[in-house]
């Protein structure tokens, strides 16, 4: 079971790493405006760390409850693990596939699926403006929070492979580690760093990232997991 965990929690970080280009276009303006509505001079690097830190640990934390809200609901759900465990692995495959067939720009019907949470978001989105605009850690926090709900594909994705996982904590750890993968290219956007943009319009590197996608939704699929 731990060795299981342990290559779940590392492919998570992996599939957000991996997708962070797409979490770039859905979040990285919001993470980059934060530095922009810094003023500029005495302590700004260190108050835009906070912020950005602070934003995204919102984000992430989100991410998290989610994913234990949906293993509360699968758990209390499922009568019967196996009859429930090969649908859940069948929907995170596909839904794995449909994210990599985007990020490789191939085919971006993985649109279709994001407009499942647009009800949620209707309804949060309109709470943003009581922490805009962002001057404190506070509201950064409040903000990542709520725009850890906004639809995204690439979290639908992976919330269907933390439905997988035998416990509401370990699903929950699943999210959190997706979350700190794509950790690395929201902060260097927040600090406008170039080659993050760069490495978003390589063509070669989203469809590397795209196939090792369907790699994992495959791999992900019942019948890959018979196979084994």
């Amino acid at each position: 079971m731990g060795e299981e965990l342990y290559l779940s929690y590392s492919s998570a970080f992996l599939i957000g790493l991996l997708g962070s280009t797409h979490c770039l276009s859905m979040c990285g303006g919001i993470s980059a405006s934060l530095s922009m509505a810094l003023p500029v001079g005495k302590g700004f690097r260190l108050r835009q760390t906070f912020l950005l830190l602070a934003f995204n640990g919102g984000r992430i934390g989100s991410y998290t409850l989610i994913a234990a809200l949906i293993a509360l609901l699968s758990t209390s759900a499922a009568g019967n693990w196996t009859q429930l465990g090969p649908v859940l692995r069948t929907l995170a495959g596909i839904l794995l596939i449909l994210m990599g067939l985007s990020m490789g720009q191939w085919w971006q019907g993985i649109r279709y699926v994001e407009r499942v949470g647009a009800p949620i978001w209707k309804r949060l989105s309109p709470l943003t403006k009581h922490v805009l605009p962002v001057h404190h850690v506070r509201q950064a926090l409040a903000l990542g929070a709520l725009w850890g709900w906004l639809p995204c594909g690439l979290v639908y994705s992976t919330l269907g492979w933390a439905a997988l996982q035998p416990t509401v904590g370990s699903a929950a750890a699943t999210m959190m580690f997706f979350g700190l993968g794509t950790l690395p290219s929201m902060l260097a956007t927040g600090y406008a760093a170039t080659w993050i943009r760069k490495l978003r319009e390589q063509r070669h590197f989203r469809q590397f990232a795209g196939l090792l996608l369907i790699g994992f939704g495959v791999w992900t699929l019942p019948i890959t997991a018979m196979m084994h």
